[in-house]
């Protein structure tokens, strides 16, 4: 799988050298250092965060020049919800996303459009771009909606979304491919009933491969919780409850949640990591994360789960207590022991958890 390669050797160059200390992100002015189990914890800093953030997308973008799920797809998928609570979200990068698209757009292939990650990255696209208009433009823009009929037309036969299965969790699976669609079609409202009879049916299909297909693990139920919430006909109210519940259970002692508590190593994409999972020295006690604990309080307050529920406040002593000196929180890679690019998601995802929960103070307004 040539896209498959091509995408690791940019993971690997990801972990670049500046002035002699390795970096996660770097380009230009730009240094966040290399993410460590060992970095301190700092008192809890929405700014620092926010920095965090918008420095590695800049960073990955200018120099890696893709959209990529684990950096740039998930700035775009939060941030706009963000910026009400002090975060920035810079027009360079959506006008960045709709240069990608239009280079999809040109594909005339079907088959190659339809390719190993092409379709997922397409899916991250639209809803990046979905939410820039749901939380900033609050219209949905020409954008969107050429957007929304590519991602379309990138749906596999049986309403999937290809995706790689050698880089969990986020690149891992066709399912999780399937949910960020979703949510791409929740965010523009109104859109798939007047898109005309052709989407009707592509739409009933992502329908039916959701409710029908089985999740591998319960990381993969949480995100089809994530996508039910934003589109409730998806599912009954009774198995968005035991997916609630599900997630629930998952809670460990210190209030947070772990990744690794989501999944057998040998269900996350094609398993390929489950040696090196296994291999942990944490392995039957993972500690939890900021990737999972900041999905699961999400999962929860979209579900309904309110506020001040007691696992909800556990859950945010956990977020405001657990964050690094550098501003992002730290999640151990299930992939290699070198980038450890889920602390990307794993810092966006604790401030829209917190977000949710009334825990960022707004900006003040002059």
């Amino acid at each position: 799988m040539q896209l498959a390669k091509i995408f690791a050797v940019l993971t690997w160059l990801s972990f670049s050298v500046s002035g002699g200390e390795p970096t996660q992100y770097a380009y230009g002015e730009i240094s966040i250092p290399a993410a460590s189990s060992d970095e301190p914890n700092r008192e809890f800093s929405a700014e620092a965060a926010f920095e965090y953030l918008e420095n590695g997308a800049v960073a990955w973008t200018k120099k890696r020049d893709c959209v990529s799920c684990h950096t740039n797809g998930t700035y775009l998928l939060t941030a706009p919800s963000l910026v009400r609570h002090g975060g920035k979200v810079d027009a360079e990068m959506r006008r960045f996303f709709v240069q990608e698209l239009e280079k999809d757009e040109s594909e005339t292939d079907l088959e190659k459009l339809r390719d190993e990650l092409r379709p997922t990255k397409i899916a991250y696209i639209t809803a990046g771009l979905a939410e820039w208009d749901r939380h900033l433009s609050e219209e949905r823009s020409e954008e969107t909606e050429r957007a929304l009929k590519l991602m379309f037309r990138a749906q596999a036969d049986d309403g999937s979304y290809s995706n790689l299965d050698c880089w969990p969790p986020l690149e891992s699976s066709a399912y999780h491919g399937a949910t960020v669609a979703m949510m791409a079609v929740a965010a523009a409202p109104g859109w798939v009933e007047n898109a005309g009879p052709d989407i009707g049916v592509k739409f009933e299909k992502l329908l039916g491969y959701l409710r029908t297909s089985t999740p591998a693990n319960d990381y993969q139920r949480s995100l089809l919780l994530w996508a039910a919430s934003r589109y409730p006909d998806l599912l009954e109210t009774d198995r968005r409850k035991a997916l609630q519940a599900m997630i629930q259970g998952h809670q460990q002692d210190d209030g947070g949640w772990s990744t690794r508590s989501f999944a057998r190593p040998e269900t996350w994409g094609s398993g390929n990591r489950a040696e090196k999972l296994r291999a942990e020295p944490e392995f039957v006690t993972p500690p939890s994360d900021g990737h999972m604990t900041g999905l699961a309080v999400i999962v929860l307050r979209e579900a309904g789960v309110l506020a001040d529920d007691p696992q909800i406040q556990k859950a945010i002593r956990w977020l405001k207590a657990n964050q690094r000196e550098s501003g992002r929180w730290w999640t151990r890679s299930l992939n290699t022991d070198r980038h450890h690019l889920i602390t990307y998601s794993g810092t966006a995802y604790p401030l829209v958890a917190l977000s949710l929960c009334g825990e960022l103070t707004p900006p003040e307004v002059d």
